[in-house]
């Protein structure tokens, strides 16, 4: 914080400079690593597990909560295991989108109030909330921390539009999962 004398004019103080960052060509997609392995298994397996489980079980009304128990656990596992991971993340004029299996997120640049950058990560915050970008490499994150921030004084003075978050295509593989599940002990007991 610099201190001024009274005698000097608003015009002789100049604002902070703004670090010169080349800002590439937009949409920008944020380099990440890949998604880890045992994410995209626990996201595979209960599509395969859960709906041979549910064909097997013997009919009866304990067997009728075993199915809805086990196809609402893999729900949740195909759900958390997908909804964790980031599969893409692109910069634009007006906005930052991340991309999970399960929605794709929109963050206006006027809404955010700091950029911080980590060791591999890059936190967005927007008053107590906080949009943490993970799996930037490590060699990356000054990079891209200081791409949005360029970005994000660009757009300072642009129109805000603010997007609702919107289904991804984890949502649609969901859906089949639990008409997959239910489906397969309806089909194993003829009960269709």
């Amino acid at each position: 914080m610099s201190n001024r004398s009274e005698q000097e004019s608003p015009e002789q103080v100049s604002p902070a400079p703004v670090r010169a960052v080349q800002v590439p060509d937009l949409p920008w997609r944020v380099p990440l690593d890949p998604a880890p392995w045992w994410a995209w298994a626990l996201f595979v397996a209960p599509f395969v597990v859960v709906p041979a489980l549910n064909s097997w079980l013997w009919m009866g009304a304990r067997d009728m909560l075993a199915v809805g128990l086990l196809t609402i656990i893999g729900a949740s596992v195909v759900r958390v295991a997908g909804g964790v991971v980031l599969y893409r993340v692109e910069l634009t004029a007006t906005a930052l989108r991340a991309r999970t299996s399960m929605l794709v997120r929109s963050l206006a640049w006027q809404d955010v109030d700091t950029i911080e950058v980590g060791d591999d990560n890059v936190v967005l915050t927007r008053g107590q909330d906080e949009s943490e970008i993970n799996g930037i490499p490590r060699d990356r994150t000054a990079e891209v921390g200081a791409v949005m921030e360029a970005i994000r004084h660009e757009a300072a003075g642009t129109p805000t539009h603010h997007h609702r978050p919107r289904p991804g295509i984890g949502t649609l593989l969901v859906l089949t999962y639990l008409i997959l599940s239910i489906g397969a002990f309806l089909l194993r007991w003829h009960l269709v």
